[in-house]
């Protein structure tokens, strides 16, 4: 049973609602800071006051904090799975939590704050709306806040929560905010990502995470809940480019639909509508949509990010890594690509070394053919002598692919704008490219 049929069988129970919960909007974000600064705990308290965890989650972190020797219930326990995690109360791996509320869904990235774990940011990362950054409001603006908030505006994250956490160990203290909001904006001017909200919280004792605090009366914004429930985000997605990567080939075995080919995927960007002009890359051919399904049923349109099948009005060669798009509308061509990257590999990226990279649903082969710079995360400055780019580091690159592909800068679409490089010997991603415009 997929999880559709799941949804309309809890439809009889209790009164549920499963068509208003499929069609709620959907806020992905994720959580970034220094080590120690609490986003396992403003997670967890998350959870907890906004009422989306269940008793027994409650009673065994309970439990847990009593055993650990604490004198409180340690929320952070609720993201922090992993065993080496609990021991040394740090966040290694991305953890990804998924709640709801009667405005919206959402799937939390729970990001580790070490430095050598910055890679596993970038992949919490990638495809939030938001990126809630923490500050200890004791040590204000440091290194990893400055590396976690260019990553983020790098990866096209439109939206940034700067929360001052830990704003019960400085008394409440209102000058302790606005310094750090005056020194967190003279650095956000060199950053792409705009929108940006200043929140004071305390994530321990819940002040402003779901309820608004009463020991800061001098702050008149909203609380974090509040924030992520109602942030504008339907504008963030293109809804003009119509780019659809081909997925999977449908073709049943069965006699009674021996006619029927379609082309399943997930729209990256644009609406998609019966009666459409195409155009098939990279065979140039031109042909209309005959219908759009979705789970069995015929759609009048559908849009990014859906994933549909496509039925078309004339039979074409069309394979996996193929992509449909509009007439009068086409995405870059090339095999000669620039590129920002995060690497996330352990060994050091190769110059004129080949990788398989892997751009929306096509893979092919590539060679990094220049370093153009490796980028100074606490300047901004650019570095081009004696480059080398390792763990974490982020700069700009040249490749040439063995076949032409079909793209568009990452500022104008993130997913037909980005790609990853995968190391040929070990199938181990390394590298998390945005393409430059």
């Amino acid at each position: 049973m997929n999880t559709t049929e799941i949804l309309r069988a809890a439809s009889t129970i209790n009164g549920f609602d499963s068509k208003s919960y499929l069609d709620m909007e959907l806020l992905r974000f994720t959580t970034a800071g220094s080590v120690d600064d609490g986003k396992s705990t403003l997670i967890g308290r998350l959870l907890y006051d906004s009422k989306s965890i269940f008793e027994d989650q409650y009673e065994a972190v309970r439990s847990s904090s009593e055993k650990r020797g604490e004198q409180y219930v340690n929320l952070a326990l609720l993201t922090d799975g992993l065993k080496a995690e609990r021991e040394q109360g740090i966040t290694i791996d991305v953890a990804y939590r998924y709640f709801s509320t009667p405005k919206r869904k959402f799937i939390i990235a729970d990001t580790p704050g070490h430095i050598q774990y910055t890679r596993n940011m970038v992949t919490g990362a990638s495809t939030a709306n938001l990126a809630i950054i923490l500050v200890d409001a004791r040590n204000g603006v440091v290194e990893q806040t400055k590396r976690h908030s260019i990553i983020a505006s790098l990866l096209g994250i439109p939206h940034i929560a700067l929360c001052i956490n830990k704003m019960d160990l400085v008394g409440w203290d209102k000058e302790v905010f606005e310094k750090i909001v005056d020194d967190y904006r003279r650095f956000a001017t060199r950053l792409k990502t705009k929108d940006i909200h200043f929140i004071p919280v305390s994530a321990l004792e819940g002040d402003n995470i779901v309820n608004r605090s009463v020991k800061m009366p001098w702050y008149q914004g909203v609380t974090l809940m509040y924030l992520l429930e109602t942030i504008h985000i339907a504008s963030d997605i293109n809804h003009i480019d119509m780019r659809f990567p081909v997925q999977y080939v449908i073709r049943p075995y069965n006699n009674h639909f021996h006619d029927y080919r379609g082309y399943a995927g997930r729209i990256a960007s644009g609406v998609i509508r019966p009666g459409d002009d195409i155009v098939v890359l990279p065979s140039g051919f031109t042909t209309k949509v005959k219908a759009v399904e979705f789970d069995g049923a015929q759609l009048g349109e559908a849009f990014a990010p859906m994933s549909v099948t496509v039925l078309l009005e004339d039979n074409i060669d069309i394979s996996r890594g193929d992509m449909l798009v509009r007439e009068g509308n086409l995405p870059r061509q090339g095999q000669d690509i620039e590129a920002m990257i995060c690497w996330m590999g352990d060994k050091p990226l190769q110059l004129n070394g080949k990788y398989i990279l892997k751009h929306t649903t096509k893979e092919v082969r590539a060679v990094v053919k220049e370093v153009k710079y490796k980028l100074d995360i606490n300047t901004l400055h650019r570095i081009t002598e004696n480059i080398s780019i390792g763990t974490n580091d982020v700069g700009k690159i040249a490749l040439r692919t063995t076949s032409p592909l079909f793209f568009d800068a990452y500022t104008k679409n993130r997913d037909t704008g980005s790609f990853v490089l995968i190391d040929e010997a070990t199938n181990i991603t390394v590298g998390a490219c945005m393409i430059i415009d």
